[in-house]
C-alpha cells in the first residue's frame, strides 16, 4: 500500500484590514476581511519539515498591510487579483493562490465628512484564484435580507400523511441572500457590475410574482445572465424565512394576513445554479470556494 500527499494549501486566514483614505477633511472607509492561500511544490515541508519554500503566513499577512498602504486598495476584486499574481510571480515555487475577501459596509453620516455608521449584516464578497497564468474571479454578496409582504403563493404540492402545511395563495416571503457570480475574464468595471447585478436581484425579488422560492431564485438569476453579459453564471442560497399568521381565533378576532409570528427555524433552504450554455469553461473558478 503507497501512501501520498493529495492536494494541500495553506496561508494566513481573516486578516483584518480597515484603511482610511483621506481627501482633506473628507474620509473614504474601507473594511475587510482577506484570506489569502498558496499552493504549489510543498510536499518537502509536509514530508520532512524543509521549510526552504513556505512563504511564512505571517509574511502573507503583512503583505496583505503592505499592499494597503503602497496603492489605494480599490475595488476588492482588483485588490484580490493584485495579491494573488504578486505570491505567484514573487516565488517560483508557488504556483497557483487563492484569496477571499469580504468586504463589511459602512454608510456615511448624512453631513459628516468623516463619520460613519455600520451598513448592517450584508457583505460584499469575492474569490479570486491564480493558476497557470490564468485568472478567475467569483464575487457575490451575503445576507442581503428581504422581505415582500404579498406577491407570493404556495400550492399545489404533494400531500401525504404527514402533509399539514396549509397551502396559500396570499403569503410573506422573505429570505436572506447569498449569492455568486462567476465573471467572464477580468477586465471589468467591478464596482458598477457588483451594484447593478445586486440591483437586478432586488428588483426581480420584489416584482416576480412568486409561485415558490425555487420559481424566484431562477426568475433572480436568469435576470442577472439576461442583463450583464460580462456574467457567465450565478449561484444561489435563499433560506425561507418562515412567516407563520398567528391564529387569533381564540380571542374571537379575525387574523387577515395582518399578524404573523417569524420562525428562524427549521427552515426551508432552496439553493440552485442559474448558467449560459455558451459560458466559458468555468476552469479553477468555483474551486475559489471550496477548500481546493
Amino acid at each position: 500500500m503507497a501512501i501520498t500527499l493529495g492536494p494541500n494549501q495553506y496561508g494566513k486566514a481573516e486578516v483584518r484590514l480597515v484603511t482610511v483614505r483621506r481627501e482633506g477633511s473628507v474620509h473614504h472607509l474601507k473594511d475587510l476581511t482577506v484570506s489569502t492561500s498558496l499552493r504549489g511544490d510543498l510536499a518537502a515541508t509536509h514530508l520532512t519539515g524543509d521549510n526552504a519554500d513556505v512563504v511564512a503566513t505571517d509574511t502573507q499577512k503583512n503583505t496583505v498591510y503592505a499592499f494597503a498602504k503602497e496603492a489605494p486598495v480599490g475595488e476588492i476584486e482588483e485588490f484580490a487579483l493584485r495579491l494573488g499574481r504578486h505570491f505567484v510571480d514573487s516565488f517560483e515555487h508557488i504556483s497557483g493562490t487563492r484569496i477571499l475577501i469580504d468586504e463589511h459596509g459602512w454608510n456615511r453620516i448624512s453631513g459628516h465628512d468623516h463619520a460613519f455608521s455600520q451598513a448592517g449584516s450584508e457583505k460584499r464578497t469575492t474569490a479570486v484564484t491564480i493558476q497557470d497564468g490564468q485568472a478567475w474571479v467569483v464575487s457575490g454578496l451575503d445576507d442581503l435580507v428581504v422581505l415582500k409582504s404579498t406577491g407570493s403563493e404556495f400550492h399545489g404540492f404533494p400531500r401525504d400523511k404527514y402533509t399539514t402545511l396549509a397551502e396559500t395563495n396570499d403569503r410573506i416571503l422573505a429570505t436572506a441572500v447569498t449569492a455568486r457570480w462567476r465573471y467572464q475574464g477580468d477586465g471589468i468595471d467591478w464596482a458598477t457590475s457588483h451594484a447593478e447585478v445586486r440591483r437586478i436581484l432586488l428588483e426581480t425579488f420584489a416584482d416576480k410574482h412568486s409561485l415558490s422560492l425555487q420559481q424566484t431564485l431562477y426568475a433572480m438569476g436568469e435576470a442577472v445572465l439576461k442583463e450583464r453579459e460580462e456574467v457567465a453564471e450565478v449561484r444561489l442560497s435563499l433560506p425561507n424565512k418562515h412567516h407563520f399568521l398567528v391564529d387569533l381565533s381564540p380571542f374571537g378576532l379575525k387574523n387577515d394576513n395582518e399578524v404573523f409570528y417569524a420562525a428562524d427555524r427549521p427552515y426551508g433552504l432552496i439553493e440552485g445554479v442559474v448558467l449560459r450554455d455558451d459560458a466559458e469553461d468555468p476552469g479553477l473558478a468555483w474551486h475559489t470556494l471550496a477548500a481546493f
